[in-house]
């Protein structure tokens, strides 16, 4: 598909949309509104031009044209509404931690050290691999940078080892490590709030619409019951469902010693990384009880980071991934907010809700939770699934299910989102990176896609019923 024909489709699609007359029930700019909404979406699907200037540019046009707010002071304020979001800025800040990571070496050194005691066995580098991403996630909230980027690097180097490569071999090591390493990444990204940029827009659109908030302590207790034990169980079902042809690896840990030796004694830069993570975990975990909002004690590690030199002030203005997810996400925030504003959410969840009325309270939750993960098959972006259902599906929920379930029912929701990216090639950030490394065929993935995808639904259903 051509570029041109990319630029087309959102722009037909909104313009068609908008066209069409307007439900009964429904105010025209809340439908004109939805058209352009609907665009974006597609738009982030399709990706023909940079997704925060889709972002942008959905705001503007709405702004511009009055569709949200009574006047054109309350139009600007809710284009910029984004931007004031503190959870835009903790994911900001969290971006430069990645980075520390990276610069410092410390992730590197993680790796390296984990294949260095765990590697003498395939099972054990599955361990080792999963090991690395479950250590880095809570710093790290962007699980392409986890896992496509420090991870990848160092493990795509161990099957080549073993002369498995691509076209010689790859079910030899290489597939096996391929996949550990995704399905790893997918579940430590539902495990941590800030494992996964879409976790920390989940939940200010749930504060926002249902007026419930998930604090990092609050998510990880919920979902720990089942992250943990799907965590430590990933590289063995990968290794029962998928298993590699070579079982034992005595020349990784020689490699990871050898790397290890090259990288040197462990430096001041490393050391200050470590205790600053540390630092930005426990305020996180801690900050109700301490009195520091997440997102403040985020700026502060960061600041910190600055001026222990661990990452310089160019390196924060030259972020160009940063920024643009800063950009992205205040812009999708306030596109979000306005399907709520103009009453779109309240008119389509009341649709909806009136087809689930009579079912009992745990079956709607649970159909909803199954829904919501399967609808991911529709998307290449979490974000913009995020964007596109979130909002929908809680409002559904506030509709039909008793107060004291909204929360169970919103932490299910959001937990799910980084346990949907195991479905499809496409689902999540690092996939195409893994899949493009050439160890697993298209027809492969979608087969193991479907197992572990039934697996990871499975048991958020089962600690759904323990939760609703």
């Amino acid at each position: 598909m051509s570029n041109n024909v990319k630029m087309a489709i959102p722009i037909l699609v909104a313009v068609f949309v908008a066209l069409l007359p307007t439900p009964e029930g429904l105010a025209v700019n809340a439908h004109y509104f939805f058209a352009v909404f609907l665009g974006v979406i597609v738009g982030l699907i399709l990706e023909p031009i940079p997704p925060a200037l889709i972002g942008m540019i959905g705001v503007a046009f709405c702004a511009a044209f009055g569709l949200v707010g009574d006047s054109a002071k309350a139009a600007r304020s809710w284009a910029l509404s984004g931007f004031s979001n503190g959870v835009i800025w903790l994911i900001f800040a969290a971006f430069m931690f990645a980075l520390g990571y990276k610069k410092s070496g410390l992730g590197k050194r993680i790796a390296l050290l984990l294949v260095k005691k765990l590697g003498k066995t395939t099972l054990g580098l599955g361990y080792a691999v999963a090991f690395v991403d479950g250590i880095l996630a809570p710093f790290m909230p962007s699980n392409t940078a986890r896992s496509a980027g420090t991870i990848f690097p160092i493990a795509i180097n161990i099957p080549q080892m073993f002369n498995s490569l691509p076209d010689n071999e790859p079910r030899k090591i290489g597939s096996y490590i391929s996949w550990v390493a995704v399905a790893a990444t997918c579940v430590t990204s539902s495990m941590f709030l800030t494992a996964l940029a879409p976790n920390l827009l989940a939940v200010s659109l749930v504060e926002k619409n249902v007026s419930v908030a998930i604090e990092w302590g609050t998510w990880f207790t919920s979902l720990a019951a089942i992250m943990v034990p799907l965590f430590l169980l990933v590289p063995y079902l990968a290794y029962i469902i998928y298993p590699p042809e070579q079982k034992y690896s005595p020349e990784a840990p020689v490699w990871a010693s050898e790397e290890l030796e090259k990288m040197g004694k462990i430096t001041t830069k490393e050391i200050l990384m470590l205790s600053l993570g540390i630092l930005a975990l426990v305020m996180w975990i801690f900050g109700k009880q301490i009195g520091i909002d997440s997102t403040v004690a985020a700026i502060v590690v960061l600041c910190l980071l600055v001026l222990t030199n661990v990452i310089t002030w160019d390196d924060v203005i030259t972020n160009k991934g940063a920024f643009n997810v800063l950009i992205w996400f205040a812009t999708l925030v306030a596109m979000a907010d306005g399907l709520k504003k103009v009453g779109y959410l309240k008119w389509a969840s009341g649709l909806i809700s009136s087809w689930l009325t009579g079912l009992d309270p745990v079956t709607i939750g649970i159909v909803l939770l199954i829904l919501f993960f399967l609808f991911h098959y529709l998307f290449a972006s979490v974000t913009a699934h995020v964007v596109a259902l979130l909002p929908l599906f809680l409002g559904i929920a506030a509709n039909l299910l008793p107060p004291d379930m909204i929360q169970p029912m919103a932490i299910l929701l959001v937990g799910s989102l980084g346990l949907m990216g195991i479905i499809t090639p496409y689902a999540t950030g690092p996939s195409p990176i893994w899949y493009g490394a050439g160890y697993i065929s298209q027809a492969t993935w979608w087969m193991l896609g479907a197992v572990f995808g039934a697996i990871f639904l499975g048991a958020l259903v089962l600690l759904g019923f323990f939760l609703l």
